[in-house]
């Protein structure tokens, strides 16, 4: 017996060193698919992009005086994981239905939806209620917005499909299962890229009152009048001058993230609330050491000279550190002066929507784009890409993992804090997030 329980550690330690996830927590790198190219604008290097002319008026408009909050961690909250999950599937994974409240601006079922995907906040939750799934071999990414089981399939208020090896946007326009119309994980941080010591980009932030505009790469607004209020897709970055090498490691990795990539304002919520995937690894006191940073240490960037095309998220100059990939990284940067190549994520054999170029003023400004025009039918979603599909290998690894650590009574890991998380809420003195379907979806 002490044999077989030998053998059985021995496949678990090398289904962990394969990169194969412990039970329950999802791995990017297992599916084999990058977290888009990497010249996607979420991985510009923004450290020396100028300060937007107007960054004074919207920081003060959000609130200064906000503290960074991760709203992700170790634990549960109202019987909830602590963030924004997410799943890898395999190609395999059969398609189910998806009815949407706006169709007119989602992607069309169906989608490989598993019947017990992790729901954001538990299975019983209120709020925003985001499904991410990521499809191994076919490497798309399919994100809902207000997610409920139906019959057998889901239904959910929107929905959107992104090819993780393309740079293409959705129709400007069109929302996606986040207010900004962009896709959800590109903006979350993950456990694993923390702990090998580099988010390599830009984190997904959302504010208490946004402006009805939006700014290249967003493609969605859900604000109200007022040129002080911050647009969605402004990126702000943590001032050079800003001392975080006190921070724990967990927070000062996220911090370093928040000065090479900035933030990205893609929901209206809690002012300075950031996203990230719960994961039993976090340690809740050093995420809320976060807090010590307010927004009054981050100024706005111009990200008008990354922009190469309006319909793309290919960005000028973006190149991460020699040897480096987006996570697992299959796709290939573009060719030096040409931008990716487009793909469709949505629809079937129907031409995506020619984007307008903006006034030139305007263009001046970080390519503020006010009300758009009414929105046409999405682009083709098409098949997914040549990759190898991982198979199921990885899934039954991870299985096996998991009755090892039940046989084994394994504890948690060094450094986790499995708190409850109105501990740390109380803590920092912030409400627990207070999004919902009505708050995040202003139209």
């Amino acid at each position: 017996m002490r044999r077989a329980v030998r053998v059985l550690a021995v496949v678990a330690a090398l289904t962990l060193a394969a990169g194969v996830p412990a039970a329950g927590a999802p791995s990017l790198a297992a599916s084999g698919c990058p977290l888009f190219p990497a010249d996607n604008v979420w991985h510009a290097d923004v450290s020396r992009l100028p300060v937007h002319p107007r960054s004074g008026a919207y920081l003060a408009a959000i609130g200064r005086g906000a503290g960074i909050h991760a709203d992700f961690g170790s634990g549960t909250w109202d019987g909830g994981p602590i963030g924004i999950p997410y799943t890898v599937v395999p190609a395999s994974q059969p398609k189910v239905p998806v009815r949407f409240g706006y169709a007119g601006e989602s992607d069309p079922g169906p989608y490989p939806i598993p019947p017990g995907a992790p729901v954001e906040g538990g299975p019983d939750a209120g709020g925003d209620r985001h499904v991410l799934v990521v499809q191994a071999g076919t490497c798309r990414l399919y994100e809902l917005f207000d997610a409920h089981r139906e019959g057998a399939g889901w239904r959910a208020g929107s929905g959107a499909v992104f090819d993780l090896r393309a740079n293409r946007l959705r129709p400007d326009g069109w929302t996606s299962a986040d207010a900004a119309g962009l896709p959800i994980l590109a903006g979350l941080v993950r456990y694993e890229e923390v702990a090998r010591g580099r988010v390599d980009h830009a984190i997904r932030v959302t504010v208490d009152r946004s402006q009805a505009a939006h700014l290249w790469p967003a493609r969605h607004h859900a604000g109200q009048a007022g040129a002080s209020l911050p647009p969605m897709g402004l990126r702000l970055r943590l001032r050079a001058g800003v001392d975080i090498a006190g921070f724990p490691t967990q927070a000062r990795v996220i911090l370093q993230a928040m000065r090479t990539y900035g933030l990205v304002v893609a929901d209206n919520g809690s002012s300075g609330f950031i996203g990230g995937v719960p994961d039993e690894r976090w340690d809740n006191d050093a995420l809320h050491q976060l807090g010590r940073i307010t927004l009054a240490d981050f100024e706005a960037v111009d990200t008008t000279a990354l922009r190469v095309s309006n319909a793309s998220a290919a960005a000028r100059g973006t190149a991460l550190a020699p040897g480096a990939r987006p996570d697992a990284g299959a796709a290939r940067p573009a060719l030096p002066g040409k931008a990716a190549a487009p793909a469709n994520p949505a629809g079937a054999g129907r031409p995506a929507r020619p984007e307008p170029e903006l006034p030139a003023d305007l263009a001046s400004l970080g390519d503020l784009a006010a009300t758009t025009a009414p929105a046409t039918p999405a682009a083709d979603r098409g098949p997914g890409g040549g990759a190898t599909t991982p198979g199921l290998v990885p899934w039954l690894l991870a299985g096996l993992l998991g009755l090892v650590a039940a046989a084994l009574a394994v504890r948690p890991l060094a450094g986790s804090r499995r708190r409850s998380p109105a501990g740390r809420h109380a803590r920092s003195g912030a409400a627990p997030p207070d999004r919902d379907p009505a708050g995040s979806r202003r139209r």
